[in-house]
């Protein structure tokens, strides 16, 4: 077990680092301070090494593409209706997107800033932090976060802790694209989700506030599925499932292979939902590893996640942090080849 740094490169006169993580089962992952992204990770499968996530070989990718790849995303991840809240009796207006609601945070995000990094004394761990000041992105509050990467084995596990000096809205993801194959989309992955509800969305992709079951429905994954219709066609994946309630802590809500069949992901984590997003909307330019191009399905996303749009709809698990109330997070990924 071992991590090693080098410079990736500068943003705005701060230097950026790269850190990469290698287990006792060969895993390696690479991560930078900007957006605290996880820019690569490889798993051994049948004696070579595969890329299990998207990623770009450099910095400039990262600055310029709107995907908040790999990245930790804030300080309110997913959308904000009319991109504005109100909160103990004032009003706060933040960034709009061409569709009028606030995305990820803004256009300078946590995905968007450069954070200090450092590896830990035992090998295993990067342990990030940034402070956001109050008016940050018009947010209240300053909040400092730290954001620990850790690779055990097979699993990457992500600790997220947050303070704040007055109350405000955080809610924080990380924005992982997978592929856990060797083709160039994910719709034949196969995956499980242990969520017997979701929240739909109106067709500006906001949440109507409802909470209806997905029996019926394409986000019924409680057996495991393609993401293509029952024809063959493509289907495109942009929404929140809501967990089931009562799971055993140790079990994953979330199970996912390739079409090899040789891998297989599972995710733990104690937030109440998970968006999945399988990428439809991917459209530039950049290369990636290995100078692969992507686009649209190239990866899905399983962001763990308090519901989208929380502030609108005060049924959803409140999103509020203050001084007596911490942020805290926790969720882990393990990438294992099939026994």
């Amino acid at each position: 077990m071992a991590v090693f740094t080098e410079r990736f490169g500068e943003h705005e006169g701060q230097r950026v680092d790269r850190f990469r993580l290698v287990s006792d089962k060969g895993a390696e992952v690479e991560i930078i301070s900007y957006g605290a992204a996880v820019t690569g990770w490889r798993v051994p499968v049948a004696g070579a090494m595969r890329p299990v996530v998207l990623g770009f070989p450099d910095l400039a990718a990262y600055v310029q593409s709107p995907a908040h790849m790999g990245a930790v995303v804030g300080r309110v991840a997913n959308r904000i209706a009319d991109a504005r809240f109100s909160l103990d009796g004032q009003t706060y207006v933040l960034p709009a997107t061409k569709g009028g609601y606030c995305l990820h945070g803004g256009p300078r995000g946590f995905a968007h800033r450069v954070w200090q990094g450092e590896p830990d004394t035992k090998g295993t761990a990067v342990r990030l932090s940034l402070r956001s000041d109050d008016g940050d992105m018009g947010f209240p509050g300053t909040v400092e976060i730290v954001a620990t990467w850790r690779l055990e084995g097979h699993r990457l596990s992500l600790a997220l802790d947050a303070t704040a000096d007055r109350r405000t809205p955080l809610s924080l993801v990380q924005h992982l694209y997978f592929n856990l194959g060797t083709g160039p989309d994910v719709l034949d992955h196969r995956l499980k989700i242990a969520a017997s509800a979701f929240t739909p969305n109106s067709d500006a992709l906001m949440p109507t506030g409802a909470i209806l079951p997905v029996s019926g429905s394409k986000w019924d994954f409680r057996q495991p599925r393609s993401m293509r219709d029952p024809g063959g066609a493509p289907v495109a994946y942009d929404g929140n499932l809501v967990l089931d309630a009562g799971r055993a802590i140790d079990a994953p809500v979330v199970e996912a292979t390739p079409p090899e069949g040789d891998l297989v992901m599972r995710l733990w984590t104690d937030r109440p939902g998970v968006q999945l997003y399988n990428s439809p909307f991917v459209t530039h330019g950049f290369a990636g590893h290995d100078g692969r191009r992507y686009g649209p399905f190239s990866g899905f996303c399983l962001e763990d996640q308090s519901f989208p749009d929380a502030l609108s709809h005060p049924h959803f698990p409140s999103i509020l942090h203050g001084p007596d109330r911490p942020y805290s997070h926790r969720c882990a990924f393990e990438i294992a080849p099939v026994s």
